[in-house]
């Protein structure tokens, strides 16, 4: 069921200081995830500034081709000519040493259906794809969803005339009754429409951008009383694992503890029962009473022209969230070890050049974020909640 979403390979430094794969801890991960019996590998043109893609064929391609399967996506939000298109189709098959893929996706459709249009349609390459499917270059072709119900209804009334063969969502015990409206579906409605029509599902963000691993204390808790030797993240997995008609889970590792963490979850796998599914919900329940931002760090606001490093700052300020180390008034009396811990973490995890004072609302990174955040609103905030920690004036 494990499956390797390749969207948060490892970084390291080249020699002029900019971030590139770590294609040899790559390999090792990869060869570690392949031994240990996981066959289905999720990239995109799209993920790490275009260097997925590449790194995946690298690893990939040292094993028979027969024995994994490749996911990609046609991720053509900038320019959807023909043209474009096309290139970025076979560019990717190039970048992943091979000659057909065993699942394809329009990538990250759902928002407005004039745009899928655009996209898809008026260019021709829905109907592209289509043949591709039938010469066998395309063994599976579906599409990845983020957005609004109706437009997810849309597509599931095209199935007559497509067939979609596999459908990807992003599916969690949060996001199952709590998905971020007006711009987000419930996944237990994107599932129960995928089930009606016998299409199988492939599961995104099964940890929520890793803020289901990552628990506010009082929840985390609830979850260690019940099963003291298992992991907060194994939870989330066993939840998504749980549902039949689910093709594979994906999860993007980016070290080795969190892969071995997940194969040994999914080795010696144990479905949920039906009370402790209504546990979760009860969880989920409790998570709505904390005010994070509701980032999956996909990164896809990223690059900022001004440096900014966005998903690290939201990241930091929903840990501190979930730690319960935001400040809420000068005169509390913890206020001055909570100023602290926040400024100096925030130090820590963030450079200064790329901390959110930096942002001048541009909006370059709203129209690209999945989740519909506000992100300068949300980096002014958090900038606005720092100058007062420092001022003192909270």
């Amino acid at each position: 069921l494990l499956g390797y979403g390749c969207m948060r390979w490892p970084m390291k430094k080249d020699k002029d200081g900019k971030d590139q794969i770590d294609q040899d801890a790559v390999n090792e991960m990869v060869d570690y995830a392949y031994k240990h019996g996981v066959n289905y590998y999720d990239t995109s043109p799209a993920y790490l500034q275009g260097q997925s893609e590449a790194a995946a064929g690298i690893a990939l391609s040292r094993y028979p081709r027969d024995s994994y399967y490749i996911a990609t996506k046609l991720s053509n939000f900038n320019n959807s000519s023909r043209e474009a298109s096309l290139k970025m189709y076979y560019d990717s098959m190039a970048a992943l040493k091979t000659d057909y893929f065993d699942y394809y996706l329009l990538h990250a459709i759902g928002f407005s259906y004039e745009v899928f249009e655009e996209r898809y349609i008026k260019n021709g390459l829905l109907d592209f794809l289509m043949a591709e499917r039938e010469a066998g270059r395309i063994r599976n072709l579906g599409f990845s969803f983020h957005g609004k119900k109706e437009v997810f209804d849309i597509f599931m009334n095209l199935h007559e005339k497509y067939h979609w063969d596999f459908v990807q969502i992003e599916m969690n015990y949060v996001d199952w009754k709590h998905a971020k409206a007006p711009d987000n579906v419930n996944a237990d409605y994107l599932y129960a429409e995928l089930m009606k029509r016998n299409i199988p599902a492939t599961i995104m963000e099964p940890l929520l951008g890793g803020r289901l691993a990552k628990l506010p204390v009082a929840i985390a808790s609830k979850l260690k009383e019940r099963e003291p030797e298992k992991s907060i993240a194994s939870w989330a997995f066993r939840f998504c694992g749980s549902y039949p008609g689910i093709l594979t889970v994906l999860s993007g590792m980016s070290s080795m503890d969190p892969l071995i963490e997940n194969v040994e979850t999914f080795s010696h796998f144990k479905p949920l029962t039906e009370e402790e599914i209504s546990f979760l919900q009860e969880m989920a329940d409790l998570m709505e009473g904390y005010p994070t931002i509701p980032c999956t760090a996909c990164a896809y606001c990223m690059p900022c022209p001004y440096g900014i490093d966005i998903p690290t700052i939201f990241r930091h300020y929903n840990d501190a969230v979930n730690a319960g180390d935001i400040a809420q008034s000068h005169e509390q009396k913890d206020f001055q070890r909570l100023k602290r811990r926040y400024l100096v973490s925030y130090d820590r995890a963030v450079a200064t050049v790329r901390q959110a004072d930096h942002c001048i609302g541009c909006g370059q990174c709203k129209s690209h974020c999945p989740q519909s955040i506000d992100i300068p609103r949300m980096l002014h905030r958090i900038d606005a909640y720092i100058e007062k920690l420092r001022r003192e004036t909270l």
